[in-house]
């Protein structure tokens, strides 16, 4: 029983202590990694680690909410710059860089280990910046008025994957490709610039519900 000053103390951290380890056994090793592993890490028994955290899931959710903040701060650090073109460049270089780091998060945005109600509140927090950020963007004409804050979404998931393809796969450590994904972003990043002449794009995108109902599929056929 946790129920005295100095046992409550010690099972808070505890309990931060292993959601320290956590982030970094899930950011090396993915989702996949045990809830023994990140006892290991944390330098704690795996019976403390229960007593914390009923299960692994439980474990992941609140390294989850951590991560979505991380995500938040971004997006509201580059709202602050006066610079509405810097601002886009800032959020995507920014996020992408902790997303590839990060293996977990990468798995998380994509949404492959969270479940509905979490999908729900990541939306709702953080879908409602990301336009705000591409809406401002399109009002001083630094972005091309047909692209989206949904586009960013799926940017930002393609460019993921080709990070941890490139990092995994590499040939060697002299080798550019653990960075090829910095590479695709500044083609992306020019490609949303206006010019005279644009190509149309040929299919529009998708709306904040449409790309919310296909990560719920997404998670579904996941957790199957």
């Amino acid at each position: 029983m946790d129920d005295t000053p100095g046992l409550r103390r010690d099972a808070e951290d505890n309990r931060m202590r292993l959601l320290a380890a956590a982030r970094e056994v899930f950011a090396e090793h993915g989702t996949g990694a045990t809830l023994h592993d990140v006892a290991r890490h944390a330098g704690v028994g795996v019976g403390t680690a229960y007593r914390r955290f009923a299960n692994k899931q439980e474990l992941l959710e609140a390294v989850m909410v951590q991560q979505v903040d991380d995500i938040e701060e971004i997006l509201r650090t580059s709202l602050a710059n006066p610079d509405p073109w810097q601002s886009v460049v800032d959020y995507l270089e920014s996020a992408l860089e902790i997303q590839v780091r990060d293996r977990a998060l990468g798995q998380i945005m994509a949404a492959q280990e969270r479940t509905p109600a979490q999908l729900d509140t990541q939306r709702d927090r953080l879908a409602p910046l990301v336009d705000a950020l591409m809406d401002r963007a399109i009002e001083h004409g630094v972005v091309r008025p047909d692209v989206t804050g949904t586009d960013l979404v799926f940017v930002q998931i393609g460019l993921v994957s080709i990070a941890a393809t490139t990092r995994q796969h590499g040939p060697d450590s002299d080798s550019p490709a653990a960075e090829l994904y910095r590479r695709y972003l500044t083609i992306f990043l020019d490609g949303l610039k206006p010019k005279e002449t644009l190509s149309s794009l040929p299919v529009r995108a998708l709306t904040s519900d449409e790309v919310h109902q296909l990560l719920r599929r997404t998670l579904q056929d996941v957790r199957r």
